[in-house]
């Protein structure tokens, strides 16, 4: 980690992989619950996240699910990615060809009660896969419409990529089952603009 600002309520720090962004939220416990303020435009801001949010996606995955790795380059998509319910490993990896950390991976566990957001820049492919033996919900804004045409995946479990997933056996699509290598992608990857 790298370069960290404080609010009252936030922390932002800038992660090894230029562009991620951990966000640590001030979780208000007591014995009856909690509460989070999980975005509030003027902090973020004021943390260096100024990108302009015009979607929230809210999905859920089964205990021993894998998602992943997925990108959009056209339009570019900038994610922010946190947990309303269980926990998950989640993993950006930097694939932008000219970035020094071309082909690293960051992970980083997040959950419903640790107030951990990831701010995941265009150039890197998100995925992640459910800790624990309950179903996990993410709620994740986007800057971007979903676009299918404009859209890939890398394989989760290529060996050059190296990641460190905590699952042996995950359930995985069809789709991810079949992603394109990270030698593959290498040969024709998209254009992606400096973030």
């Amino acid at each position: 980690m790298t370069h960290a600002h404080d609010s009252p309520t936030e922390r932002f720090t800038r992660l090894d992989l230029d562009g991620l962004v951990l966000v640590e939220l001030k979780v208000n416990g007591d014995e009856r619950g909690f509460f989070i303020e999980r975005f509030q435009q003027a902090r973020f801001r004021a943390g260096g996240i100024t990108t302009t949010f015009v979607q929230d996606n809210h999905s859920r995955s089964g205990p021993g699910v894998l998602r992943g790795l997925h990108y959009q380059h056209s339009p570019m998509q900038t994610k922010l990615v946190g947990v309303l319910r269980g926990r998950i490993w989640d993993v950006a990896v930097d694939i932008r060809p000219h970035s020094p950390t071309f082909g690293k991976s960051l992970t980083q566990e997040l959950s419903d009660t640790n107030g951990r957001l990831l701010l995941i820049p265009p150039g890197f492919a998100h995925g992640f896969c459910v800790l624990g033996d309950e179903p996990a919900d993410l709620l994740y804004k986007v800057d971007a419409p979903y676009n299918p045409q404009g859209e890939g995946a890398l394989l989760w479990n290529d060996p050059e990529l190296a990641i460190e997933w905590p699952l042996v056996h995950p359930t995985v699509s069809t789709r991810d089952a079949g992603a394109e290598t990270f030698a593959s992608y290498r040969t024709h990857p998209p254009t992606w603009l400096a973030t």
